[in-house]
């Protein structure tokens, strides 16, 4: 199973704050174990959402293009990881080992193709394969 680690916002990454030394070096070295392990496929930090931009779609063809920053800092993501393990327990057991303080990271589970049931025909799954191996390249 794979499971997408989404690290929350909060004042101080909004502000572009970076991480101290200590913090760094400790990240790496919990990165590198979960490396190690296998568990970890990706992971980034994400630049403030004063850097980025939301696109609306009203589902009527009209897209609107909205420039952050963004107000609610709890609902943005300020880096990501992305995991592989036996259950969201065992996902839970590796995030309870990450050097954070006072911070908030929500884990979900990322879809597999048997997920989406009949309507992943195998044509589409073929052309999901092709496209992975495309970016993959």
């Amino acid at each position: 199973m794979r499971f997408m680690v989404i690290v929350k916002g909060d004042k101080d990454s909004e502000a572009g704050k970076m991480p101290s030394e200590k913090l760094l070096a400790d990240m790496t070295t919990y990165n590198e174990e979960l490396a190690k392990a296998g568990v970890m496929l990706a992971g980034e930090g994400l630049h403030p959402s004063s850097k980025g931009a939301r696109v609306r779609f009203d589902g009527q063809g009209k897209t609107t293009v909205i420039d952050g920053p963004f107000a609610e800092t709890k609902e943005l993501v300020a880096g990501f990881w992305l995991w592989k393990c036996a259950s969201l327990d065992d996902a839970i057991a590796w995030l309870k080992k990450a050097p954070f303080e006072g911070a908030e990271v929500e884990i979900r589970q990322v879809f597999e193709a048997e997920d989406f049931g009949k309507e992943f025909t195998p044509e589409l799954q073929q052309r999901e394969a092709r496209l992975r191996e495309q970016i993959s390249a």
